[in-house]
């Protein structure tokens, strides 16, 4: 598992700043992108590599379209 010490953890600038649903997105690890829920940050992490985590990101672009 990914050691998360020194995560840079940041919301999407779509996200509402109304406390709704968001995630926030640590991609400043080498090898590892770490997504959390920003209302529960101790609930878990999530870790992808950057591979899944571009094709994930690259898809959801593609389908908001």
């Amino acid at each position: 598992m990914a050691d998360l010490t020194g995560a840079e953890w940041r919301t999407s600038t779509r996200s509402s700043s109304n406390g709704g649903d968001c995630v926030e997105v640590a991609d400043n690890l080498p090898g590892v992108v770490a997504v959390r829920d920003s209302k529960d940050r101790d609930g878990g992490t999530l870790r992808f590599d950057r591979h899944t985590w571009r094709g994930f990101v690259d898809t959801v672009k593609t389908a908001a379209l």
